[in-house]
């Protein structure tokens, strides 16, 4: 199918379910052969949301009367915005690749998401290379995504996770653990670390504990990383995009790899199903909850971090109303 004969099949999908009339405009349209998936990539924001239609209707309608497996739409603007970031960490990791072995890794499947971009699949299976890496392994989406796609590119990971107690880490979440590195042939690590004075003061409100607890896990697995005899640490960071997606501090380098890659939140999420790990549609792990019951004005620093994320491009606008009200409640 033509994207002009799609763009006729849209144009009668939001007449028949009563939407304005209006010019629908497709730049491109991949169908994957594999999954059935549809990629429709739209001119700007505003094209994109024609396509969807209100509540992602119109797009809803399209996948039922085409048999599609998804429809996918994006923007070329953000698409562009995207493929700048992955060329500018392709030029970090050149100017890395003398130092750290991991970055010649990263090389070609960099290229290939350059070219590629919206059409790369993360879940192709390159060839081993005995390359080690430490990943930080938290069992959420975004750091499941950075073992599973550390592996398929060649790199040869060894999965670390900080245990700070079940109000971060429940029960379920390490489980999920326990198969996804089984899945993937993965040894992994348990690291103990003494939370007790953290969690008190959370509890108190004394402060918002994200960023906290996100700077003692990071220095937990680098530390044990660099004992591992290990110069290089994965993380499932989005944000450090571009140049800054790839760090060396006290000569270890620090990916964060879904931001090399430019991934966007539906294909982390995308490849994290593929392996059974599902994410949560609330803000954050039970402490968090909890200290936001507690203290209900730290909850304005959970909405920013959100909003972080959304103007970043990471997160699609109802995915962070989604999220944000999961913090109001």
């Amino acid at each position: 199918m033509d994207k002009e004969e799609l763009a006729e099949i849209i144009g009668r999908i939001r007449a028949d379910i009563g939407h304005d009339d209006a010019r629908v405009r497709i730049c491109d349209v991949v169908l994957d052969d594999e999954t059935g998936d549809l990629l429709i990539t739209a001119p700007d924001r505003s094209d994109k949301s024609l396509i969807i239609g209100k509540g992602g209707w119109v797009a809803g309608r399209l996948r039922e009367e085409l048999g599609a497996g998804r429809v996918h739409v994006e923007a070329m603007t953000d698409v562009s915005v995207r493929r700048m970031r992955v060329r500018f960490a392709l030029e970090r990791v050149k100017e890395l690749r003398e130092s750290f072995m991991a970055t010649r890794v990263l090389e070609e499947p960099l290229r290939m998401r350059l070219d590629k971009l919206s059409a790369f699949n993360f879940l192709s299976e390159w060839d081993e290379t005995g390359v080690r890496v430490g990943v930080a392994l938290s069992g959420g989406v975004d750091s499941s995504f950075s073992l599973i796609l550390a592996k398929n590119i060649g790199l040869k990971p060894e999965a670390f996770t900080v245990d700070p107690g079940t109000i971060i880490l429940p029960g379920h979440v390490k489980r999920g653990i326990g198969r996804l590195c089984s899945a993937l042939g993965v040894r992994h690590e348990f690291i103990e670390v003494d939370f007790s004075d953290f969690l008190e003061e959370a509890l108190e409100g004394r402060f918002h504990p994200c960023g906290r607890c996100s700077g003692m896990i990071q220095d937990a697995v680098t530390g044990r990383v660099k004992e591992a005899g290990l110069d290089t640490v994965v993380f499932g960071d989005l944000l450090a995009t571009g140049y800054q997606s790839l760090q060396v501090t006290d000569g270890v380098l620090r990916i964060n790899l879904p931001a090399a890659f430019a991934a966007s939140k539906q294909e982390v999420r995308s490849v994290a199903s593929a392996f059974k790990i599902s994410g949560s549609r609330v803000f954050g792990c039970p402490l968090l909850g909890e200290v936001q019951r507690r203290h209900p004005h730290l909850r304005r620093y959970s909405i920013q971090r959100v909003l972080r994320e959304t103007r970043a491009g990471v997160l699609e606008p109802g995915e962070a109303l989604e999220l944000v009200w999961s913090i109001c409640k």
